[in-house]
């Protein structure tokens, strides 16, 4: 069956998983009763409620009509998963609150290590590398409309960082990660959409969100993560594990990733706790490598899908209530069973329309 399907609803995949190429003007052709395919019905009843507020690159009336469906959140909102350890994840919680709308105000207000709240407003465009983000910060769009686009943030040597419902969009290789967390422990980073596209090849852009260098404690939840070639690394290097071993702790929770050639992430070395995401046209989803050791709980993919789970290097993984879409977890048997911190499991028959339209920068401050 050949089929279109315009923007704003769940748009086709267009690229070839075997060859890892991307052919634009080819029809993507679908078998909607194979099992790569096939939903639970009620899934597809919750997906068909929520696709006029889906997360989608269309509208900004699109992304206003899913901010409208999230509670309102606060500056005193706390790290979750594995951010919650180690003392636990405030940001700028007590210090300063500054409002900014250019790119000179922005890096000003998150430079220093003392507690501040920075409020993003507006479009921020730019096309040049990475802020630095101090200790003890949090950055925080006050709407949907909190964009950066072209240039990205990183966190070096720094601790205690809470980024929240910002969009992160375009920003190209020479320029470094959309999100960058190196050396760096206890960061929150929640409610986020970070993009590119796949009109360029697949070193065009860099990273979306990658965490190297030891990072620890790092918790990414309820974020958008879409349209991008390499979407998320953890562990930069078959050769750092001198440096990443015992480090790279991380949670993964109630994402949505769509329209991503690999990296869903890919975790090298770590501990990761990856639950209640939402798949949608990945050909590469999870990646253990290294002696990685990854607990796998309550996700769900759909669409196209090339390899949900596997392992690279001996890797390893835990799975539990996943819906591969059909396709198979060829991970090697790990030894993860349990997280050291409470979390709520949707079930994998539920996460689509849990996550579906509420991921995102769907907040209001």
């Amino acid at each position: 069956m050949r089929v279109s399907i315009n923007r704003g609803r769940l748009p086709p995949q267009r690229w070839s998983h075997h060859t890892h190429t991307r052919e634009p003007s080819q029809t993507f052709i679908l078998h909607p009763l194979t099992p790569v395919m096939q939903l639970s019905l009620l899934t597809l009843s919750m997906l068909a409620l929520a696709i006029a507020a889906a997360p989608t690159t269309t509208s900004d009336e699109t992304v206003a009509a899913r901010a409208a469906m999230v509670k309102r959140a606060t500056v005193t909102d706390v790290g979750t998963g594995y951010a919650s350890l180690n003392g636990g994840t405030t940001g700028g919680k007590g210090g300063t609150t500054t409002t900014v709308s250019t790119y000179a105000q922005f890096t000003a207000a998150v430079a220093s290590d003392e507690a501040k709240i920075v409020f993003v407003t507006g479009t921020i465009t730019a096309s040049t590398s990475q802020v630095k983000v101090g200790s003890n910060t949090s950055i925080l769009g006050k709407d949907y409309n909190a964009k950066l686009v072209g240039f990205g943030v990183l966190i070096k040597s720094k601790k205690n960082v809470i980024i929240r419902n910002l969009t992160i969009q375009k920003v190209l290789a020479a320029n470094g990660d959309a999100i960058g967390v190196q050396l760096s422990t206890n960061v929150w980073i929640d409610h986020v959409d970070v993009s590119s596209d796949l009109d360029h090849d697949k070193d065009y852009y860099d990273g979306l969100i990658d965490l190297t260098h030891a990072a620890d404690y790092v918790t990414v939840s309820n974020t958008f993560i879409h349209d991008h070639w390499k979407a998320s690394l953890i562990g930069h290097s078959d050769s750092n594990s001198a440096e990443d071993t015992g480090h790279l702790r991380v949670t993964y929770n109630n994402n949505f990733l769509y329209n991503l050639n690999s990296r869903g992430p890919s975790i090298r070395f770590g501990t990761g706790h990856i639950f209640n995401n939402y798949y949608f046209n990945v050909a590469d989803g999870i990646n253990t490598r290294d002696g990685a050791q990854v607990l796998v709980q309550s996700n769900a993919w759909a669409g196209t899908v090339g390899k949900p789970l596997y392992s690279t290097d001996a890797g390893y993984a835990v799975a539990t209530d996943n819906d591969y879409g059909g396709a198979d977890n060829t991970a090697l048997a790990g030894t993860m069973t349990t997280a050291p911190y409470s979390y709520a499991l949707l079930g994998s028959a539920n996460t689509a329309g849990a996550v579906y339209g509420v991921a995102g920068a769907t907040l209001v401050f």
